[in-house]
């Protein structure tokens, strides 16, 4: 029999976290093998124009499709609580209300998203030859919102129960599809960008359909009409947890739309290059990101069992995979940047800028990959508010050093923004987990004296 769900808070840690983060490091990098196959059919089939069209979207897809994400995260840290103590009744009426919250969440997203696109666009000062590759591109996948939203929830509430496995198999279908359907529609039918989006929506509604069979196998959270009657209570904790982990998201975001303002404020060779820079740091951040949500599961599910002596030894695993990650991909970027450049771009402009940002970040991409793994921890304790506010650091840092350097060092300036907005973001988050896990560590200790007392030589429970 398939086994349904996996207990984080029994078991050696090392032997629990390496077979949960596997398949999750698979999903998460075959997500990005695809973005970043995906930027190159559209590159090499529609030019280096269609490219930056698309990737001028990516920070307004983030600021909405991130929102969402961050939201799934805060509501699956909340199932992980209810899961790892145990209480199934709680399980099931949070998951009920998580259905009809993101029911909501994408009616609104989507009618927000294409009402402001045209003017976020504008805003952002978008070349007059992309923008209309933009809008056609941006239009189709934000219509589409509805699978995404879906496929982030379901993927979140399957982490949360420790099975890494099912959206792997989702991202792999999807991932296919999705290739296939860029490659004919742009190469055999000749259609142009916003085909690319068309198959991005097909994509995701299989990869939907896939997560949501398999949760709905699951026996231990099969719903009914019950567990949708739900006090307010229930909803309130959710996006007590679930929005400041939105806004955290949303709020880089927007970090990252004022870099391609500026960015985009030199032309359309500094809007490509930052593109192809992009798609390298979120392929290479990959693997520590991914640790980050083998953290928070892992965490979630021993925080809700008041077992806080297992999260310390979670943490060392995840670190250590943040650490190898850095000295593999991290060196790729320093010691091979117009070799990377290359591979995505063809103009030597471009191909000169991106390799003016990779080594900067390749060097100290230590930084973020040590973000994700603290961030989430503190997350999965039941601190959202801090990343919340980590983020807004993010977005203060990320701002005032393209604002300040662009002028003065052109494109590398791009570069140091991430990395003034990675370092700050991290110290906050190290700090704050370390202080809430010593907390939490100091109360069961105090607990588990209060329970025990001593007769003769014999240590006797209270509880009995």
């Amino acid at each position: 029999m398939k086994k349904e769900v996996v207990d984080f808070t029994k078991g050696e840690p090392i032997r629990l976290i390496i077979p949960f983060y596997i398949p999750l490091l698979l999903t998460s990098l075959l997500q990005q093998i695809y973005n970043f196959v995906d930027a190159l059919i559209v590159g090499q089939g529609l030019g280096d124009d269609a490219l930056a069209a698309v990737g001028n979207m990516g920070s307004i897809f983030f600021l909405i499709v991130g929102f969402s994400f961050g939201l799934a995260n805060g509501f699956g840290v909340l199932v992980a609580h209810s899961f790892g103590a145990k209480d199934y009744a709680e399980l099931r009426r949070r998951i009920a209300s998580i259905v009809q919250l993101a029911c909501v969440l994408a009616v609104v997203l989507t009618s927000l998203s294409l009402f402001f696109l045209k003017d976020i666009l504008i805003f952002l000062r978008t070349d007059k030859v992309i923008i209309k590759d933009s809008l056609a591109y941006g239009y189709i996948v934000f219509a589409g919102l509805f699978s995404s939203i879906s496929y982030n929830v379901c993927a979140s509430i399957l982490r949360a129960l420790g099975d890494s496995k099912t959206p792997l198999k989702a991202i792999v279908v999807a991932s296919i599809l999705n290739l296939s359907l860029d490659s004919f529609f742009i190469f055999v039918l000749h259609m142009g960008v916003w085909s690319v989006a068309i198959a991005t929506v097909i994509s995701q509604i299989v990869s939907t359909f896939i997560c949501f069979n398999r949760l709905r196998q699951i026996s231990i959270i099969k719903l009914t009409k019950s567990d949708f009657q739900n006090e307010k209570h229930v909803y309130i904790d959710l996006i007590k947890n679930g929005v400041p982990m939105a806004f955290m998201n949303s709020i880089t975001a927007i970090g990252c739309m004022v870099v391609q303002y500026f960015v985009n404020g030199y032309g359309v060779n500094y809007t490509s290059a930052y593109a192809a820079c992009s798609k390298y740091l979120n392929l290479f951040m990959n693997p520590a990101c991914t640790a980050g949500h083998a953290m928070s599961a892992f965490t979630s599910q021993n925080f809700g069992a008041k077992k806080y002596k297992r999260i310390k030894d979670g943490l060392k695993v995840c670190l250590s995979i943040s650490f190898i990650t850095y000295l593999t991909l991290g060196m790729a970027m320093v010691f091979a940047p117009r070799f990377l450049a290359n591979i995505l771009l063809d103009g030597n402009k471009s191909i000169s800028l991106a390799a003016e940002f990779l080594p900067i970040c390749g060097a100290t991409i230590i930084a973020v990959d040590c973000l994700f793994v603290f961030r989430s921890g503190v997350q999965a304790m039941g601190n959202p508010m801090i990343p919340m506010w980590s983020g807004v650091l993010e977005m203060v840092l990320r701002i005032s050093t393209i604002a300040y350097f662009m002028s003065r060092v052109g494109f590398r300036a791009t570069a140091y923004a991430e990395v003034a907005a990675w370092t700050g973001a991290l110290l906050i988050n190290m700090v704050a987990f370390a202080v809430i896990l010593s907390k939490n560590l100091s109360k069961s200790k105090a607990y588990d004296l209060d329970n025990i007392s001593v007769e003769g030589n014999i240590v006797v429970s209270k509880e009995g």
